[in-house]
């Protein structure tokens, strides 16, 4: 397989995840504060979200039982038909707001599905020193499909109407699944292990321990947890990425009460935020290839801070609005780079045999992380910023204390 269709083929897979999931985050919240809806609800309407926060408890059963792109390409086009369905709603705009929430709910449910899979096949393809380039594009695939559905959709919401909005939305997802399916799996990458076999639950090697794993998947999460390291690192992993996404929770409704309308928001956060996401994206990966895994992690730590810290000071009345659409821009871009490092940091630490179960416990809790919104802006973004570089320096130190799993350990102080 060229290196081309490698990189096109996770390009492909993170920008269809990217699409629906950037139009939601960034639709949702709008729609909900022009309806008048508190900033206390919108905050809890992260909960439609959950599926991503809950993925770990049905991956390894997913992780071991059949071919990944068999699980992709249907849960794609199941993705696909709730959008043609949401084109078809016609009514008052309380009415689209109800149905809109329930396909946020079953497309949640089907990308989280979705990305258990996918994560494993792009650790599998991924060699340890490809990891940096590799996770720039899959960022840099997920974030342009967020430029297309934050910026470009939400744009055509607003101009042209919800029909539109979202039949553009179906077809840009089909147009994605013709890499998946060419993708020659078998021939490529080898099966994953099943998590539920004895071998796998650490200490547990009776007949009678994989029975009982197979007849409750929590079981298999709980041989991954206890791998030493495991549960310490899922820790720090929350810790590097709390105050970013505190702070990022709630930037649109920020934006809105700041008199920016659809458009703008689209423009700025969308594509132009977004956008600069794809550079950040690359700029993380050859820092985590070049710099070394601890230094990239350090160095993007803290310009991740500082791009909260703009937000808290346009919140205390510092800057213009020209302040904050530099920190819109800048959020993104170094942000990005923050995500590519702590991905790849993610990916040294997953067992290729377990890699879907593994990578998705620690994607988990970065998602449950982003569930967190504070009451008032001021204030949210102070403490964003402090928990921002809080979390940077737990994560380093953990590092550097070797309070990771081995495998981990090894690559970090190996020099990758």
């Amino acid at each position: 397989m060229s290196r081309s269709f490698k990189w096109g083929l996770l390009l492909s897979l993170y920008f269809s995840q990217g699409l629906p999931y950037g139009f939601f985050t960034q639709a949702l919240p709008v729609l909900l504060r022009e309806d008048g809806v508190s900033l206390s609800r919108i905050g809890l309407s992260g909960l439609l979200f959950l599926p991503w926060a809950l993925k770990w408890i049905w991956a390894p059963w997913v992780d071991a039982h059949g071919l990944r792109k068999h699980w992709i390409i249907p849960l794609q086009l199941a993705t696909i038909l709730t959008a043609v369905a949401l084109a078809m709603v016609d009514g008052s705009a309380g009415q689209q707001l109800f149905w809109l929430k329930i396909a946020i709910v079953l497309c949640a449910l089907f990308a989280a599905t979705q990305d258990v899979p996918t994560d494993a096949l792009a650790v599998n393809l991924l060699g340890a020193t490809e990891r940096g380039l590799g996770n720039a594009v899959q960022v840099g695939g997920y974030r342009l499909g967020m430029v297309l559905g934050g910026g470009v959709l939400l744009i055509v919401l607003d101009h042209v109407g919800w029909s539109a909005a979202f039949l553009a939305m179906a077809g840009f997802l089909a147009l994605t699944l013709w890499p998946v399916w060419r993708f020659p799996e078998q021939q490529v990458l080898p099966p994953a292990r099943d998590v539920f076999k004895p071998s796998a639950l650490a200490g547990e090697g009776s007949r009678s321990a994989s029975s009982a794993a197979r007849s409750n998947p929590l079981a298999g999460v709980w041989a991954r947890l206890r791998l030493p390291g495991m549960g310490a690192l899922l820790v720090w992993l929350v810790a590097y990425k709390f105050g970013d996404s505190m702070a990022s929770s709630m930037v649109k409704p920020y934006l809105v009460d700041a008199g920016w309308s659809k458009t703008e928001i689209g423009l700025w956060s969308g594509i132009t935020g977004s956008g600069g996401g794809l550079l950040g994206a690359v700029l993380g990966g050859l820092a985590a290839d070049r710099l070394g895994r601890r230094r990239a992690l350090l160095a993007c730590g803290i310009a991740q801070t500082a791009a909260v810290a703009l937000y808290a000071a346009h919140a205390a009345g510092i800057g213009d609005m020209a302040m904050l659409k530099a920190a819109v821009a800048l959020e993104h871009i170094l942000g990005g780079m923050a995500t590519v490092a702590l991905f790849t940091l993610m990916m040294d630490a997953s067992d290729p045999g377990h890699a879907g179960t593994d990578y998705t416990l620690q994607a988990c809790v970065i998602v449950i992380a982003t569930g967190v919104a504070g009451a008032g802006y001021g204030a949210m973004f102070g403490i964003s910023t402090a928990l921002s570089g809080a979390g940077c320096a737990l994560l380093l130190w953990a590092l550097a204390a070797r309070r990771v799993p081995a495998r981990l350990s090894d690559a970090i102080h190996s020099g990758t």
